[in-house]
């Protein structure tokens, strides 16, 4: 059966979306090793909310950030921002493949918390998957890796974060999708703009280091952007799949950038992961 001309480029942007979030990752992983965590997040949250906030404004109107569930949006906007900090400082010390993997642990802490706190049942498919998604972070987390690290803490609280906010994300269903869009970053931006004074960092005063401040705001923005546009345009069960090739992207910059190839084992667990993970987005199929 053809594709549709709709469907093409929804495909086209979803990948382009990864290839511009893990481009995100990669430099991120680069600053954060010299610079300040939280003007890193800060510079990635801002320019999210310059990208996303004329979208939202031209698609949902001039009341597109009106809501009668602000506390929800805020505090779904809080896990976002915090699964963002714990990813990138994890990030300072773990390679970007494996630490990007571990983070696709989050389907799975959704599938586990979704009985009580959702009221959800889950299926004997769920508990399968689960089940091998934690066998896959335990081959990654194996006694001799790179990825056994206290490092690796964070990056679960990341992806535990994440997995509150996607389930936040279904509670707010019958929002209008570009409020819900502009309120993901909201907390983040505004909250990390207020600290600046006390978080800027003298070594940013150059043009090289100030250009990839520039870059992770513009990686950030298109990416969410590009995702936005993606599922306007196309069902996100046929565009779930394609979310794992983030995970291409973040193995060739970790090797390209940084020297870091994963070992046999690690792919093996990276594989396992990402097929676990795959299972359980395809049954919660996100908006």
């Amino acid at each position: 059966m053809a594709t549709s001309p709709s469907l093409r480029t929804a495909l086209a942007m979803f990948v382009l979306a990864g290839m511009c979030l893990s481009s995100l990752d990669a430099t991120a992983k680069y600053l954060v090793v010299d610079h300040s965590l939280f003007l890193i997040v800060w510079a990635r949250y801002v320019g999210q909310m310059l990208v996303v906030t004329p979208f939202a404004w031209q698609r949902g109107g001039h009341r597109f950030w009106r809501t009668s569930r602000l506390r929800l949006h805020l505090v779904r906007s809080g896990f976002l921002l915090l699964a963002t900090l714990l990813f990138f400082a994890g990030l300072r010390f773990l390679p970007l493949a494996e630490g990007s993997s571990i983070m696709y642990l989050a389907p799975v802490f959704v599938a586990l918390l979704s009985w009580p706190v959702l009221g959800e049942r889950t299926t004997a498919r769920s508990h399968v998957a689960t089940a091998f998604g934690f066998i896959g972070a335990l081959i990654l987390l194996r006694p001799g890796s790179n990825v056994l690290h206290p490092a690796a803490l964070l990056v679960l609280g990341a992806a535990l974060c994440n997995a509150l906010y996607q389930m936040l994300t279904r509670k707010l269903l019958d929002e209008n999708p570009h409020t819900t869009l502009f309120y993901s970053g909201i907390v983040g931006a505004v909250a990390l703009s207020l600290a600046l004074p006390w978080v800027w960092d003298a070594h940013l005063a150059t043009w090289r280091e100030a250009g990839f401040l520039v870059l992770l705001g513009l990686f950030s923005g298109l990416g969410h952007f590009l995702i936005t546009g993606a599922y306007l345009r196309a069902p996100a069960a046929l565009l779930t799949p394609f979310m794992y090739v983030q995970l291409v992207w973040a193995t060739t910059y970790g090797h390209v950038l940084f020297g870091q190839w994963p070992d046999r084992w690690s792919f093996v667990g990276m594989g396992i992961i990402a097929v676990s993970g795959l299972l359980l987005a395809l049954r919660h199929r996100p908006r």
